[in-house]
């Protein structure tokens, strides 16, 4: 699994001002994102507004990511949701393009099903394709944890769901991963102030938001981690600490980061609702966080 990347990139969909997707900025952000230390990118996520883009769309975005970054990067897409069959055909659909080198699938939303509705669900998506998968456990968008022992049987049942991204924010959840994971398995941070407390326990990478704005410190820490430097690493997980904050702050994802990139230089258009602008007051937090660290 390591050869998705230690480092992931969860990326923001750019739009024209008539909401339709940016595809040339879209290219543009993939390679300022490669450039900045991301080993891969997620594409068509949460953070990218995925339930606000059409198929067609999608597959568009994972060709263009593509021919933006060629061999330079890794390039997952999202094809999870709610509905097993449309997850199915989304993801079959993307397999044929030929342009990934994995999928991400969401744990199902709105619908909470039960520990074996999740796992016959993932199963059943992940024997669509040949691609490496990575499950993607998110109960504070979804409604329903995905146990530990469901992820376990996953890993161990279904030969190419190699991946989990986990955001529960439960650290002991992540910890009974780590212990019982076959070895061809690897665990993402899907939160990125426990992406350092993650990797303590057995974690791989993260799939990242705020390296969108701090990509190279990220990276960084993420390389001090496994080469055991675990101050420099401490070092830089603290020096992220307030952007942590400022990606995150009650305006939602991906408004925060949006707006980041906007107040550092780079044009990303508006996002499609229920998705508006950040909010004034959280507009002078992600401001400060930015010029704490001499981003704008």
């Amino acid at each position: 699994m390591a050869t998705l990347g230690t480092l992931l990139t969860a990326m923001v969909t750019p739009f024209n001002q008539d909401l339709s997707v940016n595809y040339d900025r879209a290219g543009d952000l993939a390679r300022k994102l490669v450039a900045e230390k991301s080993e891969g990118l997620v594409i068509a996520g949460t953070t990218g507004e995925s339930p606000t883009l059409t198929v067609d769309e999608k597959l568009s975005l994972f060709k263009c990511t593509r021919e933006a970054v060629g061999t330079d990067a890794t390039v997952v897409g999202g094809t999870g949701s709610n509905d097993t069959a449309a997850s199915i055909e989304l993801t079959k659909a993307a397999a044929e393009l030929g342009v990934l080198d994995g999928v991400m699938l969401v744990g199902p939303y709105y619908n909470k099903p039960s520990q074996e509705g999740l796992y016959e669900h993932f199963k059943a998506c992940a024997q669509a394709t040949d691609l490496p998968v990575i499950v993607y456990n998110v109960p504070g968008r979804t409604g329903k944890n995905i146990e530990a022992d469901t992820v376990l049987r996953l890993a161990e049942d279904v030969p190419n769901i190699k991946a989990v991204k986990e955001a529960s924010g439960d650290l002991v959840q992540v910890s009974r991963i780590c212990a019982g994971m076959p070895d061809d398995f690897a665990v993402y941070s899907g939160s990125d102030e426990f992406t350092l407390p993650i990797l303590s326990v057995g974690g791989l990478g993260v799939i990242s938001v705020v390296s969108h704005l701090v990509g190279p410190d990220v990276a960084g820490m993420l390389d001090a981690f496994h080469a055991k430097d675990t101050q420099r690493a401490w070092r830089l997980h603290h020096k992220q600490l307030d952007m942590y904050d400022a990606c995150f702050l009650p305006s939602g994802n991906p408004a925060c980061v949006k707006h980041g990139l906007e107040l550092c230089g780079f044009e990303i258009g508006p996002s499609r609702l229920p998705v508006v602008p950040v909010s004034d007051k959280d507009a002078d937090c992600i401001k400060a966080a930015c010029e704490s660290l001499g981003l704008c």
